[in-house]
């Protein structure tokens, strides 16, 4: 069992993976290797010169991979809140658990409907519809989050991994019950 499970290992996904991870927290994410960002080069990634969106995806995953956070390549179908509070997920190769789940699975909202997750029209171009949640990154579902894409921000990978790591951050706070902060500080030489 895990403390949270991440579905998409895109920017959203990485850099909440990479959060959850550090902060300790026993993190899986599930990722079916489908991101838009494989067929982007991004040339408007603050702090970063041009990237083709493979080597972006392989660094972000690396970065979270190096705290803790485990990657596996599945396919998620549903997502359900059990009896004891729990959240499970099917998934094409079992069913696994975790106390929060993060939904960053880019440009479709498949998962969502067959979870009963709330929808809305999304407002980015090409976005149709876009899993309805609170400021926070909270879906109708207690314990289920949305980040990235899916939950409404920017297609653009710095905007999409600032939003993962922003839900990451939520989760984190209401797990531990106060707010979380992770600043690391360079040693003075």
């Amino acid at each position: 069992m895990y403390d949270v499970i991440i579905i998409g290992g895109g920017p959203a996904g990485a850099s909440a993976a990479l959060f959850t991870a550090k902060a300790g927290k026993k993190t899986l994410v599930l990722d079916n290797e489908t991101s838009m960002t494989k067929a982007a080069l991004v040339k408007n990634h603050y702090g970063t010169p041009d990237v083709e969106g493979p080597e972006l995806l392989r660094i972000g995953k690396e970065q979270a991979e190096s705290f803790g956070a485990e990657f596996v390549k599945r396919e998620a179908e549903v997502i359900e809140k059990l009896e004891n509070g729990r959240i499970q997920v099917k998934t094409n190769e079992g069913d696994v658990e975790a106390e929060h789940v993060i939904v960053t699975v880019g440009n479709t909202t498949k998962l969502a409907k067959a979870s009963q997750l709330n929808t809305k029209p999304g407002t980015e171009p090409r976005i149709k519809e876009i899993i309805e949640t609170d400021e926070d990154g909270r879906t109708n579902i207690d314990g289920v989050w949305a980040a990235g894409t899916v939950a409404g921000v920017s297609v653009h990978t710095i905007i999409t991994a600032g939003d993962g790591a922003k839900v990451a951050i939520n989760v984190l706070s209401e797990m531990n019950g106060e707010r979380y902060v992770d600043h690391d500080i360079l040693k003075k030489k």
